[in-house]
């Protein structure tokens, strides 16, 4: 019997791929090297923030899982919560840590197996942004290790890529074309992602 590995991927643009002339983003390079049969849902959403993905995750997630399948999700959002509005971030840090925080546990009531995707970097917005951004990250990565998720850090690392910070400048500021999204790829399939997916149902 062919075993049912189901993912869901839930978050932000860049979970959805936006700015990708091959409308692939990191999630469809990641699937595709991965090379496993996979039932995969990309739940991304344009400008949602930490409250957004938490407000429609399980409603979204649930109807997509299985009893007695492998349920996973991939959760990834920080980026817009750390975007100033009006002279404020549109959600804090310590507001979008609680939404992990909910998300993670309450998928362990569900069985559903969580990995987390680090914000990757906006680079068209200035240096403020950088900096709220990767601390949020290091404190998404630290949350993750006390509740034994594995957490994959793109913030720094993403912005020290020529590929990625090229494409962002070349289109809106934000989003890369395909070279960037095949470094983001790279660095999910170069940390946990393999182990995660190898690992047996809970």
């Amino acid at each position: 019997m062919t075993e049912d590995l189901r993912i869901c991927f839930i978050g932000d643009s860049f979970v959805q791929g936006i700015g990708d002339p091959e409308h692939r983003g990191w999630v469809g390079r990641v699937l595709e090297a991965t090379g496993r049969d996979i039932t995969a849902f990309n739940l991304g959403i344009r400008r949602n923030t930490s409250e957004d993905v938490l407000r429609r995750c399980w409603r979204e997630v649930l109807p997509r899982t299985l009893s007695g399948a492998d349920n996973r999700l991939v959760v990834s959002f920080g980026s817009n919560d750390m975007t100033e509005e009006n002279g404020t971030v549109r959600v804090g840090a310590a507001r979008c840590l609680e939404n992990l925080a909910s998300v993670l546990d309450e998928g362990r009531c569900r069985a559903v197996t969580p990995l987390v995707v680090g914000p990757p970097p906006v680079v068209g917005v200035g240096a403020g942004h950088l900096t709220r951004t990767a601390e949020l990250a290091d404190a998404m990565g630290a949350l993750c290790r006390e509740r034994h998720v594995p957490f994959v850090p793109t913030t720094r690392l993403l912005a020290d890529d020529p590929v990625w910070t090229r494409e962002a400048l070349a289109g809106d500021g934000a989003h890369p074309g395909g070279g960037g999204y095949r470094r983001l790829a790279a660095l999910v399939l170069a940390g946990p992602w393999q182990r995660w997916i190898a690992r047996s149902p809970s």
